[in-house]
């Protein structure tokens, strides 16, 4: 396995990337253990600051101040090894804002999904970090691509594919994934490679892609990075160590998970979604839960008719009160038994591999 991937002007030593996780599943206790083997850790833009006492009457400002005390704390973790990523959706009200407060932060690499991240590098100190999209087609990334040169005279510092298994927030429509009417990961991976290369050529750099969606063992790594890919991006697995900042319930959950609890969920962003299925969510198909209260996170989100409060689902489920919150989680959650630490996973997904 190639370990070393150049990221900008950076190195990343293991060629994985602990995916972002929101509401508070991927802070700085995981990010900073990731770092400390090697990968890239990765904090979630999405609500940081909700353990604050004041959260729900000033969000924004507890989130931006909680996105430089994880930073910190991911940095004092890591022994000075690994790189830092955030992960800010498009979707988010005042992504700019979060944004900035991440480069403000001191991170590596800023990470972009849940929509098209087109004004990402026009961001004030965006110059300063590695920018890199999710994208989930070879058209996505050849229009990202293709915006980028053109407004701003930049291509991306890496590009992350993430296939239909992923959980969380998914870039296909729902009844492409309920019919399977999605190609596999292997096929979006070679996609992006074909569009990248003449901004390669033109930029005189490389632009690796990462693969995400479902990816669980070291052959997965190995059979995408055989076909191109610089390395993956892995998030489910994460939720399953001791350094997770999720409750031990949310971890849990995700180890009980039978393979028919993993399920299609609707998403007040406008997105379909991968969840273990709750109580809460069974609730929410069965009619609109109406929001007690809004804090206006999310863009698509219109609180009179939103099928209910995703910020409090996700909350909920994260404090460890899952049957009555949200759980993302990717198709193969399922195969999880039990809790590692993030070194025996990584020694697992990217260890020196014996010879007799």
């Amino acid at each position: 396995m190639h370990k070393h991937v150049s990221i900008g002007s950076k190195v990343l030593e293991k060629p994985i990337i602990q995916g972002g996780m929101g509401v508070g599943v991927s802070l700085g206790k995981l990010a900073g253990a990731v770092m400390r083997e090697g990968g890239m850790g990765v904090i979630s833009a999405a609500h940081p600051g909700y353990r604050k006492e004041n959260f729900w009457q000033d969000p924004i400002t507890c989130n931006k101040e909680a996105l430089q005390e994880e930073a910190a704390k991911a940095r004092a973790i890591s022994g000075g090894r690994g790189l830092l990523g955030v992960n800010v959706m498009v979707a988010s009200h005042h992504y700019e804002e979060y944004v900035k407060a991440a480069i403000d932060a001191g991170v590596d690499v800023i990470i972009s999904g849940a929509g098209m991240p087109m004004n990402l590098p026009s961001v004030e100190g965006s110059e300063q970090v590695a920018l890199a999209p999710i994208v989930s087609s070879g058209r996505a990334a050849r229009l990202l691509l293709k915006s980028w040169d053109r407004h701003y005279h930049r291509c991306p510092d890496f590009i992350v594919v993430e296939g239909s298994l992923a959980g969380g927030h998914l870039g296909f429509k729902k009844d492409e994934l309920l019919e399977g009417r999605v190609r596999e990961l292997s096929e979006l991976v070679q996609e992006v490679l074909a569009e990248i290369c003449p901004y390669e050529d033109a930029y005189q750099r490389s632009i690796p892609v990462f693969g995400a969606g479902g990816v669980y063992t070291r052959e997965d790594i190995d059979a995408l990075m055989a076909i191109g890919a610089s390395g993956v991006q892995m998030a489910t697995r994460f939720i399953a160590t001791t350094e997770c900042d999720a409750d031990p319930a949310f971890k849990q959950k995700i180890i009980q998970a039978q393979k028919e609890d993993i399920t299609l969920v609707a998403s007040p962003a406008g997105l379909p979604g991968r969840a273990v299925m709750t109580a809460f969510m069974s609730r929410a198909r069965e009619g609109r839960i109406a929001p007690a209260r809004c804090i206006g996170c999310m863009k698509p989100c219109t609180p009179a008719s939103t099928p209910y409060c995703i910020s409090d689902a996700l909350v909920h489920a994260v404090e460890g009160d899952v049957e009555n919150g949200l759980v993302f989680a990717g198709a193969n959650a399922w195969r999880i038994t039990d809790i590692v630490s993030v070194h025996e996973l990584m020694e697992e997904l990217c260890g020196e591999e014996e010879t007799a």
